[in-house]
């Protein structure tokens, strides 16, 4: 094999395909990136059996082959070698040499045919949305997935497709976190769950362009996303995903708007004064024409009042203040519209159209301060 490709065509590739790589596995082949330019194109190929990524990149092919190489070794180097040209020859003994100006790198090989591909699945009618839209809404609503693995469906999202609407949820036990999108055409009706992780890095190598296309096909166990020019394939959680639509209410005895950034700027100055670990909620007393926020630990107190606009009752709740944080970051509004029920209740952080809902349940502050 002898391939010629520029260094910042080989790096996209090496970066794009190697969020796939295990960082732990008992099968060697598989923290390797393939290089396959059998069949007139330079492909990168990474799979952990959960999650695949293939990528293709520009080059010259002055002769075809296989060959499968250390990650980890392989990306260090192309990171390292000048901003030009890079040479990729193998022999048959899987002698590898990596040559850029005056640099030369030997290095040796895996066989592809130990490789496993990803897997050949066939493609429906696709879910298009644009990149900049399944960016966002991995952005906001990751952050509320679980990462403990406990209950393996807290640790995916829901894409839920309805006809020309898409669902996406994610909760952990103490939020919930739901963004609604619209699709430009009709779909057959799925309800899956796609792996954290997955999401994750999709979100890291999407460019996120307003203009190009995410092509996203279903099947039974499997979600393949197509951008550009790069496949990722994933398993889906098995399971049935629990059933929020019982958990959601629009009933409120207290309404309350804000502005999100004097919100966020309070909650984040609040957080100085709790150690990690600790669990000291944040207490907001809402009042006619403003909501005093306070906070006491260990360390000491703070309290600030911030100017709103109530409809309803006067309330006092508390809540982890992490949890707000976490959702009021990912909102893109100047203001935004909390609506609570009492101090046992969720709150609800939703739009007038129910482009997003972030659902955040209350903490027992009086035993929370004992």
């Amino acid at each position: 094999m002898k391939l010629i490709c520029s260094k910042v065509n080989l790096l996209y590739g090496v970066n794009t395909a190697i969020k796939a790589v295990p960082t732990r596995t008992t099968m060697p082949i598989l923290e390797c990136i393939l290089i396959d330019a059998s069949e007139g194109q330079i492909r990168l190929i990474a799979n952990d059996m959960e999650l695949g990524i293939e990528t293709t990149i520009n080059g010259i092919i002055e002769e075809p082959g296989v060959i499968a190489l250390d990650a980890k070794i392989f990306s260090e180097i192309v990171r390292k070698l000048p901003d030009n040209d890079i040479v990729i020859t193998s022999d048959d003994k899987l002698k590898t040499t990596i040559t850029c100006e005056k640099a030369k790198f030997n290095i040796i090989g895996k066989p592809g045919d130990d490789f496993s591909y990803l897997p050949q699945i066939e493609k429906n009618q696709p879910i298009s949305i644009t990149q900049f839209t399944l960016k966002e809404v991995i952005r906001q609503t990751i952050f509320s997935i679980s990462d403990n693995d406990t209950n393996k469906l807290m640790t995916g999202e829901l894409f839920e497709i309805n006809e020309n609407k898409l669902k996406v949820v994610s909760l952990d036990g103490h939020r919930i976190s739901i963004r609604n999108i619209e699709l430009k055409n009709n779909s057959e009706n799925k309800k899956v769950v796609v792996p954290g992780k997955t999401l994750q890095e999709i979100s890291k190598i999407l460019p996120g362009s307003a203009e190009e296309f995410v092509d996203i096909f279903i099947t039974d166990n499997h979600i393949i996303f197509e951008f550009e020019n790069t496949t990722v394939v994933s398993r889906l959680i098995d399971g049935e995903y629990f059933k929020i639509d019982q958990m959601l209410s629009s009933a409120y005895a207290t309404k309350i708007r804000i502005n999100k950034r004097e919100l966020l700027g309070c909650i984040d100055r609040a957080t100085l004064l709790v150690k990690e670990g600790d669990k000291k909620p944040i207490i907001m007393d809402v009042k006619d024409g403003f909501m005093e926020l306070k906070i006491s630990s260990f360390i000491g107190s703070m309290n600030e009042d911030i100017e709103i606009e109530k409809e309803g009752n006067d309330l006092m709740i508390g809540f982890n203040p992490k949890f707000f944080i976490d959702a009021l970051r990912v909102i893109d509004e100047e203001e935004v519209t909390l609506y609570m029920v009492n101090p046992k209740a969720p709150c609800f952080i939703r739009d007038d159209h129910d482009n997003y809902i972030y659902l955040i349940l209350p903490v027992n502050f009086n035993a929370a301060n004992n």
